[in-house]
């Protein structure tokens, strides 16, 4: 197309973009002024991974959601908070969201002092203490949906050992494939690509030791 026609495509591809999502991103003014053809295409992936309904439910979607901007330290992504109140849930939910999304970096620093001082701080107590602590700040978040987002947190962080223990307990409280990859699946948009190709790895070896259904079946 001739630079009329991709400034008239790329102005009605813009108005499109903020009609779905209520604003514009500077990049959407960059791709809708030099490629509104890959913004089209980015905008329908986008639409497709976030907004979509897929195996979790909009409460279900948004508790994760928020949990992971924490975890992504993604300051834009207050849209999620309108979206949780949105879909029902309450301030508290989102917040306990968040406390998860805290604990969840507690993990490394626990581990750090079983690993240098294991005489005085063995592993499994440090794992039993930050379990305990987990449970302490899901509040009203249903256990399997809590565990799900640690999982998702725990990829966020490329703390692999943590969705090791996080994904049997998830599929034990009733978690299923399809719902963990749809939350896995969204570390690709605040951390990138290599982040998820990681976190699917993690899961994938966590199977491959019996820990859990592999993410490659259905």
């Amino acid at each position: 197309m001739n630079k009329d026609e991709k400034r008239r495509y790329g102005a009605e591809v813009l108005r499109k973009a903020e009609a779905k999502r209520g604003y514009l991103l500077p990049y959407h003014r960059m791709l809708g002024t030099h490629d509104p053809l890959l913004l089209e295409a980015y905008d329908a992936y986008y639409k497709a991974l976030t907004l979509d309904e897929r195996a979790l439910t909009d409460r279900e979607r948004e508790v994760v959601w928020a949990a992971l901007l924490v975890s992504g330290r993604e300051e834009y992504g207050d849209i999620h908070m309108r979206r949780g109140i949105q879909v029902g849930l309450s301030k508290a939910e989102l917040q306990d969201a968040v406390a998860l999304a805290g604990i969840a970096e507690a993990f490394p620093a626990m581990g750090f002092a079983s690993r240098h001082w294991a005489e005085w701080i063995p592993e499994p107590e440090t794992v039993a203490r930050y379990l305990r602590a987990a449970e302490a700040v899901r509040g009203a978040i249903p256990a399997y949906l809590a565990e799900m987002t640690l999982v998702v947190c725990h990829a966020a962080r490329r703390t692999h050992a943590g969705m090791r223990i996080h994904l049997p307990r998830a599929f034990q409280a009733g978690a299923s494939a399809a719902k963990i990859a749809e939350g896995v699946s969204y570390v690709i948009l605040p951390c990138g690509g290599p982040t998820l190709v990681e976190a699917c790895d993690a899961w994938d070896k966590a199977a491959a030791a019996g820990l859990c259904p592999s993410p490659y079946v259905d």
